[in-house]
């Protein structure tokens, strides 16, 4: 089973879309809805003791290390690294990876770094400078020996103006990433949906995601299965035939710990009590409340394969109606667009141009599928 571990619940970036958006939004009417517990400390207080016990009892734990940005609380880091046996991941904004020594560095499996592209556009997004730091600190990784997965983590905002993803993309694996993936900054905060700006983002968006898919084609044509993971994990269910759950599954097989121990089903709900599902002193991982997404996405023609998006927004209903069916209306764009694409797929495989198992990929450690 995967868990999220927050280490920090601070970040040292200001980004637009996180940090900048949760101080214009005060009131989004959650506190009607839900109970929320504030209690939890900034840094994780989580004893090494307790979670030893907690993990012994799942027999293959993996461990994201995740804040706000866990990089601010090494001394965490280096302490379960020392002390627990699992495999582990981290989410990053990147900043503090040359603050952690390469015997830690080299054991993650996986390593998630926020980046939005090229120095313009992550700088934009994330401050000025910080494009700069972030590819710096993964060149000297890669020196020092880091073999593991470099996935660029992208964030899509429709109020950033930039709607060249093609271009990002191309330039993200030209400066040493491994694979991709992005989340449409879409339905998280009440006070910035605007029904026009939406639907013109939208269709802008719909026109370059198809203009990525043929690209990916393109490259399977010379044999190479680029790791775009939206593309890879719904092309895998459309080549197996097989329906799918909440992709990144939270839930049901991803949990999150919070900094005082708390077991909850995802990230973005640390605080709301009404998602806790036990704490790590008194819980089993394999008997774990399971919350599942709910409402008329479970009876959606394009669940079998869209799994819901997203556990928070599928509760919050931050956005109207309006809102979510546009954002819906995304996502029946990319599963149509690479249907489209399958049979073109399947004959690739079959002449062997391309193998089968490239479309595998390790779920439910971070990288959005649906985004």
């Amino acid at each position: 089973m995967y868990f999220h571990i927050i280490l920090s619940e601070t970040c040292d970036s200001r980004c637009r879309y996180c940090y900048g958006k949760s101080m214009k939004e005060f009131d989004n009417g959650l506190g009607e809805k839900f109970e929320f517990d504030f209690s939890a400390p900034v840094f994780s207080k989580v004893k090494i003791d307790d979670l030893k016990k907690f993990l012994k009892k799942d027999n293959d734990p993996r461990i994201i290390f995740y804040g706000g940005e866990p990089l601010m609380n090494i001394k965490k880091i280096k302490e379960i690294m020392d002390n627990i046996d699992a495999k582990f991941y981290i989410q990053t904004n990147g900043k503090l990876l040359n603050k952690l020594e390469k015997e830690y560095i080299n054991r993650f499996q996986k390593m998630l770094i926020s980046i939005d592209g090229d120095g313009e556009r992550t700088d934009f997004n994330r401050g000025q400078g910080t494009y700069e730091i972030v590819k710096r600190n993964i060149n000297l990784i890669k020196h020092n020996g880091y073999s593991g997965e470099l996935i660029a983590r992208m964030t899509i905002s429709f109020s950033d103006g930039f709607t060249d993803l093609l271009k990002q993309i191309k330039h993200l694996f030209s400066i040493g990433f491994d694979s991709i993936h992005w989340q449409l900054d879409m339905g998280f905060y009440k006070f910035d949906f605007d029904g026009k700006s939406v639907s013109n983002f939208i269709s802008e968006y719909n026109k370059e995601v198809s203009k990525i898919i043929n690209y990916w084609v393109e490259n399977m044509k010379k044999g190479n299965v680029l790791k775009i993971y939206p593309f890879l994990g719904i092309m895998d269910s459309l080549l197996k035939n097989e329906k799918t759950l909440l992709r990144c599954g939270s839930g049901y097989a991803n949990y999150t710990i919070t900094t005082n121990g708390k077991l909850t089903v995802c990230p973005i709900m640390n605080n709301i009590v009404d998602f806790y599902v036990g704490d790590i002193k008194n819980s089993n991982p394999g008997e774990l409340k399971k919350i599942f997404i709910s409402n008329k996405c479970s009876s959606c023609e394009y669940s079998n394969l869209c799994g819901g998006r997203c556990l928070y927004s599928n509760y919050a209903k931050l956005w109207p109606e309006k809102g979510q069916d546009l954002i819906c209306l995304s996502i029946k764009h990319l599963i149509e667009e690479l249907k489209s694409k399958l049979d073109e797929i399947r004959n690739l495989i079959k002449e062997g141009i391309i193998d089968k198992n490239k479309f595998e990929y390790e779920k439910y450690f971070g990288p959005e599928i649906i985004p």
